[in-house]
């Protein structure tokens, strides 16, 4: 048995992930259980110990930092259990606390976000002012923060080019404390704000009707993660102020999530390998058809020929 903790169900890039493992999971035959953290440290704390109590054979991280419990992932290494993540630590690859951690590189994702928000000011004519939205809980939000800042900072087509604010709210918390945050900013950079960058798509879902109540129609939002179905519905439809986001390949980490599972049952390395992230703008999306953005990567029966020994 297989125990996924999520950080939070919100979260559509965690949802999403599941998903792709649970598919994986049941090519392989394993039984997988659930579990919800509700975006809570402490709530993830005890499932992390209820887990460990059902004596499963392996623990999947999802989304929240596994250094951050040390006293569960000990225990769980002295049980034998294997234990890997999605988005569990500061970069892709092994940690000292798992066999490994399934995710794109926080720097690509940050890179790609902000070269479509200079693309598109350049197109515009428009200067570059940004409100960036973040949860400094999570290593991995933090890396991202850095490296779009640092990208900014390094701005040369576009003047000015600057971080008006960074706003730190916790991914769980974001629906609710968004829509109250935007009145002041607008109050507080007026016309200086033009676009929104966040660390995930969840900030973008209650912020269009704070930004039209203040008639702020011009700024435009991208999310450097994860891809969310509701993002990617609202990039479809072309009437919504985010313009973009940096999607994670969700499906095909969680079939990366079961075949790290599948390597540590056998004994074997982990593959290292890391995926890259997906810029999504209607036109992709338009491109992708009904199939999604995923559809052309041909994991899924890569997977299954190495499961199968063929």
């Amino acid at each position: 048995m297989i125990v996924f903790i999520a950080s939070d169900s919100r979260n559509g890039g965690v949802t999403g992930v599941f998903r792709g493992f649970e598919d994986a999971a049941g090519k392989l035959g394993w039984k997988v259980q659930f579990m919800d953290g509700d975006g809570k440290s402490e709530k993830q704390q005890e499932l992390l110990h209820r887990a460990i109590m059902l004596h499963p054979d392996g623990i999947i991280f999802g989304g929240f930092d596994a250094g951050g419990f040390p006293a569960q992932v000990a225990a769980a290494r002295k049980a034998g259990i294997k234990l890997v993540g999605w988005h569990a630590a500061k970069q892709p690859g092994p940690t000292r606390d798992l066999f490994i951690n399934v995710a794109t590189r926080s720097t690509t994702v940050a890179a790609l976000a902000v070269e479509f928000v200079i693309k598109d000011a350049m197109e515009r004519k428009r200067p570059v002012g940004v409100v960036l939205f973040t949860d400094s809980q999570f290593e991995v939000a933090r890396a991202k923060t850095r490296a779009m800042v640092k990208a900014l900072e390094r701005c040369r087509t576009v003047r000015p080019c600057r971080i008006l604010a960074i706003q730190d709210i916790p991914i769980s918390e974001a629906s609710r404390l968004v829509p109250d945050a935007v009145p002041p900013l607008v109050k507080r950079f007026g016309a200086e704000w033009t676009y929104s960058l966040a660390i995930n798509d969840v900030y973008f879902d209650q912020i269009s009707f704070p930004l039209s109540f203040v008639n702020r129609f011009d700024i435009l939002n991208v999310s450097a993660g994860d891809g969310s179905s509701q993002a990617l519905s609202r990039i479809r439809s072309e009437r919504s102020q985010q313009a973009a986001s940096v999607a994670e390949p969700l499906r095909m980490q969680g079939f990366q999530l079961a075949d790290e599972l599948n390597r540590a049952f056998a004994g074997e390395h982990s593959s290292g390998y890391v995926s890259r992230p997906i810029l999504v703008t209607s036109h992709v999306l338009k491109d992708a058809g009904s199939d999604g953005i995923e559809a052309g990567l041909g994991f899924e029966a890569a997977y299954v020929r190495i499961w199968s020994g063929k």
